[in-house]
């Protein structure tokens, strides 16, 4: 659901460095497409691509969905300390590279990472100003046909990942924001109306507000 740029605080205004969110799910909830969305829809927003280290799916490219090395690359990075924070997810690894995010923030941009419940730990840990999202399927019904319709996914991984999921949601409670991504302009509608709010906070805000006393 586009918005209205008029309502949007410039992320390049002087002195304003960009939100970083972070958005994580359980597998199957559709955080990858909900976060697509919110890309096209709030201005001054990018997304951080990955390190992973798994298979490449169809129609999936190097260094537009993920950067896909293999897993002695990965370690390097891990050994010099590049990743803002990584994880060993379904058995494979995906990492966020820190100094892109970093550089884009001081710039103004906000950023958004697609990744996962300990990725989102570790960020938070590390810049305490992120502002982190838990999305949830609407039911575990529902999850269970996302996760089963999936063509790459067969029987045993929909269990393993449905029991993963379960845990997850359990730490949900360390998240900011709970959004329920039944209707997908609705889930994108919410996450728009966070970024709003969330760049509207004073603690953001580089010099005050204008005609008060400087912060």
């Amino acid at each position: 659901m586009p918005h209205s740029r008029a309502c949007w605080p410039s992320p390049s205004a002087k002195g304003r460095r960009g939100l970083l969110l972070v958005v994580s799910a359980p597998s199957g909830t559709g955080k990858t497409t909900v976060c697509r969305h919110l890309l096209r829809s709030v201005p001054g927003m990018s997304f951080s691509v990955s390190c992973t280290t798994r298979a490449r799916r169809p129609g999936e490219r190097h260094g537009r969905d993920y950067y896909f090395i293999t897993e002695d690359e990965f370690r390097r990075m891990i050994r010099s300390r590049r990743f803002l924070e990584w994880a060993r997810v379904h058995g494979n690894l995906y990492g966020t590279p820190r100094d892109e995010v970093y550089r884009r923030i001081r710039a103004g941009r906000h950023v958004v990472l697609d990744i996962d419940v300990q990725g989102g730990e570790q960020v938070k840990r590390k810049s305490p100003e992120a502002v982190l999202v838990f999305l949830v399927p609407p039911s575990w019904r529902e999850l269970r046909r996302r996760l089963a319709n999936r063509r790459d996914t067969p029987p045993d991984q929909v269990r393993l990942r449905l029991k993963a999921a379960r845990a997850e949601m359990r730490r949900a409670r360390f998240y900011d924001y709970v959004v329920v991504n039944d209707r997908l302009s609705d889930a994108v509608a919410s996450l728009a109306a966070i970024i709003v709010a969330e760049t509207h906070r004073q603690c953001r805000r580089p010099v005050g507000i204008p005609g008060g006393r400087s912060a």
